[in-house]
């Protein structure tokens, strides 16, 4: 028996989200932070097209760009890599759509996940300075390891992500990069 679909969407149909509740990709636009479910959650939603600095400033994205050389088809460090560290860690929590071949949505990958946009960039947070953590624990200076060690014991990721989400103004539609 054939699947049902909405006409012209090439058998592409919804994604199906964590939580189960079904979203058609074509409804997300390039300013969606959120998906407000019929389940009664909201979901954050990101896209490929979404700089890194949604989650930090400018500055240090400068610096992982730097730092991080990514080994795969991607020229710098982006935001498909910072997705792909938590889905790495909460595989069951993110829904993937790739719209590489869908010329009509104006992206090529879309994550949905069971975490409100607030918990997703504290979730991104914590991952990232976890891994700064490892790489400098390899470092061969100790002088180095413990500056960062007691940088990292005063770092506050909720008061991090709530400054900088009242400094970039998230939640409006003109949500820009600082």
């Amino acid at each position: 028996m054939t699947t049902p679909r909405v006409p012209g969407d090439g058998g592409r149909g919804q994604l199906e989200l964590p939580c189960g509740e079904p979203l058609d990709p074509r409804a997300v636009d390039l300013g969606m932070r959120e998906h407000a479910c019929p389940c009664g959650d909201r979901h954050a939603v990101v896209l490929d097209v979404h700089p890194p600095s949604r989650f930090f400033p400018e500055s240090f994205v400068d610096v992982l760009r730097e730092t991080i050389e990514p080994a795969d088809e991607f020229d710098a460090f982006g935001t498909p890599h910072l997705l792909g560290i938590v889905m790495e860690e909460f595989p069951e929590s993110i829904a993937v759509h790739d719209a590489e071949d869908d010329g009509s949505v104006g992206y090529a990958m879309l994550w949905v996940t069971t975490f409100d946009a607030r918990r997703l960039h504290e979730i991104v947070v914590e991952l990232v300075v976890e891994l700064m953590d490892h790489a400098v624990s390899h470092a061969d200076d100790d002088a180095i390891v413990r500056e960062f060690e007691s940088q990292l014991d005063g770092f506050d990721v909720a008061a991090f992500v709530e400054e900088y989400r009242a400094v970039r103004n998230v939640d409006s539609r003109g949500d820009r990069p600082v």
